[in-house]
């Protein structure tokens, strides 16, 4: 079969479904799948209101059977479904009988190998039960960890004979290798449905899909691929704060200087307050692009000013941070140097080298350990663990792609109360 373009409904309000829907589908998406989410938040009756909507295109609920196969099967297939969604996990039974009732209603099934482990050995027991489609998942959080499809898809389709079926973080830079290695149906949810302009971005892809050519995002063009510090650059300290579950802000820590903004891995130093040495000893030992943070205990002494920062900007630190005070802010606004602290005070102290350097600290009431990342802006700051850097950058990414598309939406004249319809999902 020819490649086809599967739009993944992955919302859990109706309405804005139906208008990713209507553009991606005048940008030439081919398959439309009311997704997980989608079907849990609003039941059968989104598959209704697809089908009713889009008559000609192929409506795929995304069931995520694991039980009761015939039931679901049967419930969506009258609803409007054309492909129902079973997962390979299911028990064979499970499978068999969501194969036997697709038959009677004239719906197809797809098998998601998502959380099997020997994808191939199921793929080719799933084909001889009669499933209709494979389809070779990588889930929206192990994309977040770096996980991606495009290394097994290639085998996957050629174990079977039936078309396979690939999702998992797929856009138009990657459509084109998916393509080439085989698969049928592509599926995409966020690359089109978080787009402010979701059938802009379907006709990218499907650009992707018939040439089998990368096609560049705005988002990539801009910030690069894979590049912890491009990533965090990209996104505000919000994002990252929401993609943390609301964790991570330092309080009470601000800019001297608006609209600068830093991103690093964390030298830390612990020192007291108004005692400059430590803090000073750790510019020269800093690796280039770090942010140094100190520990002051919040005092009221400067230990910072205008030759410290004048060395951190020569040395290649991407910014400071002081849970204590700092002097000069004047001259230290003209050289643009991104520094937040909690108190501006114009007395200094003296060098003494008390505390230590690479030590775990505490800074804005956040621990804070070397090589955390350090993100600030406008906002404040935020720490991200170093063990979790790369899954909350992809995260706060995906937070600011979302919140691009409601931006979308308000502009269009709609307003946020509207968008995310908030009365209907207060607590009763």
């Amino acid at each position: 079969m020819e490649p086809v373009l599967q739009v993944a409904l992955d919302e859990i309000n109706l309405h804005r479904a139906m208008g990713y829907a209507a553009e991606a589908v005048n940008g030439g998406a081919d398959w439309l799948e009311v997704g997980t989410p989608l079907i849990k938040s609003e039941g059968m009756a989104a598959v209704r209101e697809v089908r009713k909507a889009f008559p000609k295109h192929e409506i795929i609920a995304d069931m995520k059977v694991m039980d009761v196969g015939g039931f679901e099967t049967e419930m969506a297939a009258k609803a409007g479904a054309t492909i129902v969604a079973v997962l390979g996990v299911s028990d064979d039974g499970t499978v068999q009988e969501a194969v036997r009732v697709g038959r009677k209603y004239g719906c197809r099934i797809m098998v998601d190998l998502l959380g099997t482990e020997d994808k191939i050995g199921r793929a080719k027991e799933l084909e001889n039960m009669g499933v209709d489609f494979i389809c070779l998942h990588v889930s929206i959080d192990s994309q977040m960890l770096g996980g991606t499809p495009m290394e097994e898809v290639g085998r996957i389709v050629d174990a079977v004979n039936i078309p396979v079926a690939c999702a998992g973080g797929i856009n138009s830079e990657t459509a084109g290798k998916v393509v080439e290695a085989g698969a049928s149906i592509i599926i995409v949810g966020g690359a089109i449905t978080k787009a402010p302009d979701a059938k802009e971005a379907a006709v990218a892809i499907k650009k992707a899909m018939v040439e089998k050519s990368v096609v560049k995002s705005e988002l990539y063009k801009k910030y690069g691929a894979g590049d912890l510090r491009k990533a965090f650059m990209c996104v505000s300290v919000p994002n990252v704060c929401d993609a943390q579950h609301k964790k991570g802000a330092m309080v009470g820590i601000r800019p001297v200087k608006p609209f600068l903004k830093m991103a690093g891995p964390a030298y830390t130093v612990r020192t007291v307050d108004g005692d400059w040495a430590k803090p000073v000893e750790a510019i020269d030992e800093a690796p280039s692009g770090s942010v140094l943070v100190v520990d002051a205990g919040g005092g009221h002494i400067a230990m910072w000013g205008e030759l410290a920062t004048l060395s951190a900007k020569n040395r290649g630190l991407a910014g400071v941070v002081i849970d204590g005070a700092a002097r000069d802010v004047d001259d230290i606004m003209k050289m643009d140097f991104p520094l937040f602290c909690r108190h501006i005070a114009p007395n200094a102290g003296e060098p003494k080298g008390f505390g230590e350097n690479r030590a775990e600290i505490v800074c804005g009431s956040q621990t804070v350990r070397e090589g955390d990342w350090i993100v600030g802006d406008d906002s404040g700051v935020a720490v991200i663990p170093k063990e979790r850097a790369q899954e909350v950058a992809n995260r706060a990414v995906d937070v600011k792609e979302r919140e691009n598309r409601i931006r979308e939406e308000i502009k269009r004249g709609s307003t946020l109360n509207e968008v995310v319809d908030l009365y209907k999902w207060e607590k009763l």
